[in-house]
């Protein structure tokens, strides 16, 4: 059997099992399912020391660039949640790969998500002909807990509108695949150096305009490894997803 049919194969076999009998492929027994991840609403009422956290002046000329609608953030507030860890061990819908525009295995998250989902993957993205900046490939997941593996690459020249790109070339492939869940690790901030300020920014805005206009989806996750990624997206979070109203006033 050639390694093309191997891969399909195995996809559609992965992808047509139970949730139980699938957990069996699964690398490690400590996958995280989606009920383990609270959203942002019950973070904040667990987390009161984030009101501690006040954003800067160039956080709030980022943030004048969306204009919420905020009716949905009560709503909306449900739907996103910060995870600390490991974005392979989540049991969702997908999740997104920082990869290279080759789409072969790399280091970093990229490493880890190839490694998890053994080398069916590799064997996937082999056949999609690489992957532009900006732009956004999905494969299944195979021995991941996520079924499918949303692939993007972010740009290495600090574009802000590459990474737009990225974040909405993902989100046009949830709608598609008509996904509910999916979780993000931070794109372009490793080794590609983008500065990660900007980059919550960027996802955190790409993120709150998806989810006003597409009221299918159930929980949109950032994985914040790094924990001055954690504190940015904590800090940010409370003017893009607002529990409190003096969290985005004018008043930095």
């Amino acid at each position: 059997m050639s390694s093309a049919s191997q891969w399909k194969e195995e996809k559609e076999r992965i992808l047509a099992l139970p949730t139980e009998e699938k957990r069996k492929l699964y690398k490690s027994g400590d996958y995280i399912t989606i009920d383990k991840v609270d959203p942002w609403i019950f973070y904040v009422q667990d987390n009161q020391s984030l009101q501690d956290k006040k954003h800067t002046v160039e956080d709030l000329n980022e943030f004048r660039k969306i204009k919420l609608n905020s009716e949905r953030n009560i709503n909306i507030n449900h739907k996103v949640s910060i995870f600390k860890g490991d974005i392979t061990k989540l049991e969702v819908d997908a999740i997104v790969n920082a990869a290279n525009s080759r789409l072969i295995a790399g280091g970093g998250v990229d490493g880890a998500i190839h490694r998890a989902a053994g080398p069916m993957l590799q064997a996937e993205c082999n056949t999609l002909g690489g992957c532009p900046t900006g732009e956004a490939r999905i494969t299944c997941g195979y021995n991941l807990p996520a079924n499918y593996v949303i692939h993007t690459v972010g740009p290495q020249n600090g574009s802000a509108p590459n990474l737009k790109s990225c974040y909405e070339n993902c989100f046009a492939l949830v709608k598609q695949y008509e996904l509910k869940t999916i979780a993000f690790p931070c794109i372009s901030t490793g080794i590609y150096g983008f500065p990660n300020r900007l980059a919550a920014h960027i996802a955190l805005r790409s993120a709150r305009k998806f989810l006003e206009d597409n009221k299918d989806v159930s929980r949109v996750i950032f994985c914040t490894f790094m924990p001055v990624d954690v504190d940015i997206y904590e800090t940010l979070m409370q003017m893009y997803f607002p529990v409190h109203e003096w969290n985005y006033g004018d008043d930095v």
